[in-house]
């Protein structure tokens, strides 16, 4: 039987770069711990399997040292003040999914004669957050009104991503890789990302956050397409940003969302305190956002917003678990409803591979394929 040799600090990497996972590889793979004392060797069918189960392209397995794996967008990402070290598996071949897209896309609206975006890096750092989230919120027609009107959080963050696809940018909103639903991404390593471009700025937002937090998310990564500076993020409403970007990203997203005027007008001469949770409802944002946004309207004092903050915060420990629901909803979600229409489109008329357009949408047959297309009334 053939036996391949591999080199024992390529099997730690792969181990290690999977994170919480290694012990689960350990288990499924009892001749691991061998074949990294070099006692034994692995066929290479047994590699194939391990290289898959660890996420890992089995060519990696072959190379002379560990390749130094890094986020290829420019990662804001911080804990304690520092930057986070080592993106996971799941997140790199998020943003490859979604960089094969975007390419995608691009060519695709260059060939139709697609106009660019002229939102796109529009702003720059020292225009006021003010004006940068006016100028968001008449380009989208997000109003307040319009939130009222939505019962849920889900009815709102729908209409905030139509308003933002209408304008032209790709909203993918998952909280798997790709359509794995045993691959789920993990809120506290990114909320989002942007990948900025003229023609196919795309924004993906982590769909196993709450939808409190995607509403931020998403308002978060559009303040980035607008200041035409790709990013990965791990900024959310309990966040104190230090980077000098994503503390105005941050405050363009507040502005946006819940904007001072507004604010002081529903608060009126009430307790601000008894009102985070009626406001939380109108304004269809987190709980957070609001104690915060009460501090900046200087309704209550610093030890009062720090003492709320940590109650409130200890409160919101309950997450939604990513998948379910309808197939073809979830699917349109996650690829973006401009992207998928597009796609579809492009390939039942013969532009692109049908073999392309499986693994760029994360499925595998054509009857599939024509059932998104009619539940997004491309085809009839």
């Amino acid at each position: 039987m053939l036996r391949v040799e591999i080199k024992p600090a390529l099997l730690q990497w792969a181990i290690e770069r999977t994170g919480d996972q290694g012990a689960a590889l350990r288990q499924r793979f009892p001749d691991l711990e061998a074949w990294e004392r070099s006692e034994s060797q692995p066929t290479l069918k047994q590699l194939e399997a391990f290289a898959k189960a660890a996420c890992v392209p089995v060519g990696f397995l072959f190379l002379p040292a560990p390749p130094e794996e890094k986020v290829p967008i420019p990662d804001l990402r911080t804990i304690e003040g520092r930057g986070v070290q080592r993106p996971s598996p799941d997140l790199l071949d998020t943003i490859y999914l979604c960089q094969r897209r975007q390419t995608w896309y691009q060519d695709y609206a260059e060939s139709i004669g697609e106009e660019p975006r002229g939102f796109v890096g529009s702003a720059r750092l020292s225009t006021s957050p003010e004006r940068v989230a006016s100028d968001m919120r008449n380009r989208l027609g997000f109003s307040i009104q319009g939130r009222v009107q939505c019962p849920t959080w889900t009815d709102a963050l729908r209409l905030f991503i139509h308003q933002a696809e209408e304008l032209g940018v790709l909203v993918m909103v998952s909280g798997v890789v790709g359509s794995n639903n045993r691959r789920t991404l993990d809120p506290d390593e990114f909320r989002g990302f942007a990948l900025t471009d003229r023609l196919a700025p795309l924004v993906f937002i982590n769909g196993a956050d709450t939808k409190a937090a995607q509403m931020f998310t998403l308002a978060h990564e559009l303040a980035h397409v607008w200041l035409g500076e790709s990013a990965l993020s791990n900024i959310g409403p309990d966040s104190a940003p230090i980077n000098k970007i994503e503390t105005w990203c941050n405050r363009v997203a507040a502005e946006l969302l819940v904007p001072l005027p507004d604010l002081r007008r529903e608060l009126g001469h009430d307790d601000p305190l008894k009102s985070v949770a009626a406001l939380a409802r109108t304004f269809k944002v987190s709980t957070l956002v609001i104690l915060r946004r009460i501090l900046d309207a200087e309704r209550i004092s610093r030890d009062q917003f720090q003492s709320a903050y940590v109650a409130e915060l200890a409160r919101l420990v309950e997450r939604p678990r990513a998948g379910g629901g309808d197939f073809y909803l979830t699917q349109a979600a996650r690829l973006s409803r401009r992207f998928a229409r597009a796609l579809i489109a492009s390939t039942l008329e013969g532009q692109t591979l049908f073999r392309d357009a499986y693994q760029m949408m994360g499925i595998k047959k054509e009857q599939t394929l024509r059932k998104l297309g009619r539940s997004l009334e491309v085809l009839h």
